[in-house]
């Protein structure tokens, strides 16, 4: 980066993102376009729509804003109400700003020109909304690209962008949803420093509360100076998803902090914690787990159960590279964990035989990680020409079946936990209850779980980890004491 290039940030300390950034997302993707057969001519379009304002239910109070996560990818607009056009062909990029009424300099602040939206995207032009049809009359439209696609995670549909007059153009909503998705699953080396230091920034907050948090405090206390440094410090007005801050056997409600569960519990000594938390910083997310005991000392027991977890997370750190299958690691990670919980005496028998059963979805049943970048569980798992959603038991729940590639950002996230519905019907369950040594799991039932979260970028031979964080027994215990 040059250092006269056009820049956003959150003032002096925090990350200047480029907006050759945006611009370099647009041309991946017409580049991407243009090896569609039939992909149309010099008159195709893309055109998306951002975000909108949402008011509280019928209050005239908003939620904070944050813009629609594709809308971020091809432009990094702020600003809610907007489109976006760009010519497939040309990358020439134009932006559609809200035309609004004076009035709302008042309440607002100073109404932005089309030229001052321009300056600040470092867009080709920028127009009124009101002008969309206008545009592509006087540009001849052949065809409109617009973004149509089913999310695998949340089964929720994108829909596409939609004005006044659209009938009367060419649309296309089957092809451009899987080509933006594939294009955002590899990142630019701009966007990995975006990631790299929003990790940080994240990191950095989660050593903190490791140091705040004492036994008689609220599970709360803990998010809030989480929140809190994310924003003073890291400029991330926004994190990526609520803050998971388990204690005790919360620890084993795998998304607490939910309005049911707001982390609201008193954490009592000798209780785990388990806290899983990520910032985002203009639209890009970090999601990083650490557990560790409240009073800065691990029982045998706690260290029985964090090592198993650990050393599951370090086998994945140890053979994930381009090349190798998701599937896998998510299989060595669970056959790892299990073997340690046999040498613990939780469990007995053969370890292959356990994950043929199962097991392993009994103590672990959520995949080894998932894609991150824009979204926290970010795009192409399961696109139409990637490998299905595996079928076996303890493997359902992956969120992505793929090989790796260099440039893929992925959270590494084993996990072990003591849930009770789940112990209790593995163990009225034949095939599952040879396996569990009851007597020994049932000192665990309190227990809650341990799950250890970092965010990784796949390199050609190996991987890179974002996560900055105490991660042994030992580095925890002294961090904790120092």
């Amino acid at each position: 980066m040059t250092t006269n290039e056009a820049t956003i940030d959150m003032g002096p300390g925090t990350h200047a993102v480029p907006l050759s950034l945006f611009r370099d997302n647009r041309l991946r993707v017409c580049n991407a376009l243009k090896t569609i057969p039939n992909i149309g001519d010099d008159k195709t379009y893309i055109l998306l729509q951002g975000g909108n304002s949402i008011n509280f239910y019928n209050t005239d109070t908003e939620y904070v804003f944050r813009q629609e996560p594709f809308f971020t990818y091809f432009f990094g607009v702020r600003e809610p109400e907007f489109y976006g056009a760009v010519n497939v062909f040309t990358g020439k990029s134009t932006l559609f700003a809200p035309r609004l009424p004076q009035e709302y300099a008042t309440w607002m602040g100073t109404l932005w020109t089309p030229d001052d939206y321009k300056n600040r995207y470092c867009v080709d032009e920028v127009r009124y909304v009101d002008e969309l049809d206008a545009f592509f009359t006087e540009h001849k439209a052949s065809k409109l690209l617009l973004l149509k696609g089913k999310n695998s995670d949340s089964h929720l549909v994108i829909q596409p962008a939609s004005f006044d007059g659209i009938d009367k153009y060419n649309c296309d909503v089957d092809t451009l949803y899987p080509v933006a998705a594939e294009c955002r699953v590899i990142k630019s080396p701009a966007e990995i420093e975006v990631l790299r230091y929003v990790a940080k920034v994240s990191s950095d907050a989660h050593k903190l509360v490791m140091k705040k948090m004492k036994p008689g405090m609220k599970e709360y206390e803990g998010e809030s100076q989480f929140l809190h440094h994310s924003y003073a410090v890291g400029g991330c007005r926004h994190v990526s998803y609520t803050c998971i801050c388990g204690s005790g056997r919360n620890g084993s409600i795998l998304h607490y902090g939910h309005g049911a569960a707001p982390n609201d519990k008193v954490v009592h000594d000798g209780e785990m914690l388990l806290f899983d938390m990520g910032a985002n910083y203009f639209g890009y997310a970090a999601d990083i787990t650490c557990s560790y005991p409240v009073n800065g000392k691990f029982t045998d027991d706690q260290r029985l159960i964090y090592n198993a977890v650990l050393a599951a997370c370090q086998a994945v750190h140890d053979n994930a590279k381009a090349g190798v299958n998701w599937v896998d690691m998510h299989e060595l990670a669970n056959r790892v964990m299990l073997s340690k919980l046999k040498d613990g005496g939780l469990l007995q028998g053969d370890v292959d035989a356990m994950i043929e059963a199962g097991i392993n979805g009994v103590f672990q049943p959520h995949g080894l990680g998932h894609l991150i970048g824009i979204d926290v569980h970010d795009v192409g798992g399961y696109l139409d020409d990637c490998p299905p959603r595996p079928t076996r038991k303890g493997f359902t729940s992956l969120r992505f079946a793929r090989n790796l590639k260099a440039g893929m950002y992925v959270t590494f996230e084993p996990g072990c936990y003591f849930i009770k519905h789940l112990l209790d019907e593995a163990l009225k369950c034949p095939e599952k209850s040879k396996f569990l040594v009851a007597d020994q799991l049932k000192r665990f039932e309190h227990f809650g779980g341990v799950r250890i979260e970092d965010d990784v970028l796949i390199t050609e031979n190996g991987c890179e980890n974002f996560a900055i964080v105490p991660r042994t027994v030992e580095e925890i215990e002294a961090w904790m004491a120092s």
